[in-house]
């Protein structure tokens, strides 16, 4: 299967359990991974047989910037629910959601959940 990736979204967003989170907000960082058949837009160079990444960017962004989740669980889940039922040609999205900025009382680089979705039927 053919991917189209798109790596180190950078968003501000709201979302954790505290109510800190929820005030102050922090940076969220995604990773999209999109699987479907490029084959015709390889064929054809037509930006219609292909999905257009930046109005994925552009749902990804509201999602993260509007709404507010506590768990980057449901973020992500949120997020490839509404890619898979946005883009039909899309089989199988992998979502990354980084949270750097985590409140873990420690020293890390990084915190994030990896979730993979596919279409049924």
């Amino acid at each position: 299967m053919d991917k189209i990736m798109l790596k180190g979204l950078h968003f501000w967003g709201h979302h954790g359990c505290l109510a800190s989170e929820a005030e102050l907000g922090q940076p969220f960082h995604i990773d999209i991974c999109l699987g479907t058949d490029l084959s015709q837009a390889g064929a054809s160079d037509d930006l219609h047989q292909t999905v257009d990444y930046s109005v994925v960017y552009a749902r990804v962004k509201d999602i993260v910037e509007n709404r507010r989740y506590q768990l980057i669980e449901r973020l992500g889940t949120v997020i490839a629910e509404e890619i898979l039922g946005a883009f039909p040609p899309v089989e199988v999205v992998t979502v990354t959601v980084h949270k750097p900025q985590a409140p873990i009382g420690g020293l890390f680089d990084d915190a994030a959940v990896v979730l993979e979705r596919r279409r049924h039927g």
